[in-house]
């Protein structure tokens, strides 16, 4: 059994349905809207509820930041890379977006990144299974939930996954503070797989020599990178700008574009 704390985490849980609850535990200190309603959802998705003191949960939990809710769960099943290679089901034909993390390792930098991800409408995430922090419940709980609503697979060997990945069309852009390209001025439109390094080394270098292409976040203070949580905020919500902005001009063009004569005659007799 897994553990998943806080409210947002088991909330998501339960929306996402890929997890199978064993039971929920709910602090019987705490009383208020919000629980109750997580309480109303648990008995409707048939989970079992319990009471406990607040210390039973922060026992359970192994931290005190449990606000109040700790849900016992099976573990969460990672997909092969294989799946990624087509959109999700239910997601428009469009450019594919796949977020690769080389090396990972603070679970609270993993969390904001699932976070960003999910913000961003990646199409999955590749993590690795060596050098890289798990999906803890720390991570889930620093996703906002956002873990559970992903696709992510874990692969033993990056450079192979990312070979495997160009061969399905996919360009691969590594972000890299010795980046010649600023990320603003590279088209982020296409099918892509955006690359982020380890929390101070970056990028190692044979993932560095696999990226089609490597991108700069350009400093104007007197530090040379950002965060690896921010940076990858900074570049997946800069992808989602072009392709919302494209998505928008396409739809434009479509509806500026002459009507045939049959379509055209139609309106004109709706309307007369």
């Amino acid at each position: 059994m897994e553990v998943l704390y806080g409210l947002h985490p088991v909330e998501e849980a339960l929306k996402a349905g890929k997890r199978r609850f064993d039971h929920v535990l709910v602090a019987r200190e705490r009383r208020d809207a919000r629980l109750e309603r997580l309480v109303a959802q648990c008995r409707q998705a048939r989970v079992r509820v319990l009471e406990q003191p607040r210390e039973q949960l922060t026992l359970a939990a192994k931290t005190a930041a449990h606000q109040g809710v700790v849900a016992l769960v099976h573990p969460q099943e990672f997909l092969a890379l294989e799946d990624l290679f087509a959109p999700a089901v239910g997601k428009p034909a469009a450019s594919r977006l796949v977020l690769a993390l080389d090396g990972v390792e603070d679970p609270q930098n993993l969390g904001a990144l699932l976070r960003v991800a999910d913000g961003a409408g990646v199409d999955g995430v590749v993590l690795t299974e060596r050098r890289s922090a798990p999906l803890s419940p720390a991570a889930v709980k620093a996703s906002a939930g956002a873990a559970e609503h992903l696709r992510i697979a874990r692969v033993v060997n990056l450079v192979r996954a990312l070979e495997d990945l160009k061969r399905q069309n996919l360009w691969i852009v590594g972000l890299d503070e010795r980046g010649e390209i600023d990320y603003d001025r590279f088209d982020l439109t296409g099918n892509l797989v955006i690359v982020l390094g380890r929390e101070g080394a970056g990028l190692h270098d044979l993932v560095r020599r696999t990226c089609d292409h490597l991108l700069r976040i350009p400093m104007a203070g007197g530090v040379s990178s950002l965060n690896v949580s921010v940076a990858g905020a900074v570049v997946l919500y800069e992808a989602a700008r072009q392709r919302r902005a494209l998505r928008q001009a396409e739809s434009s063009v479509q509806k500026s574009a002459p009507r045939s004569g049959a379509a055209a005659r139609i309106a004109k007799g709706l309307g007369s």
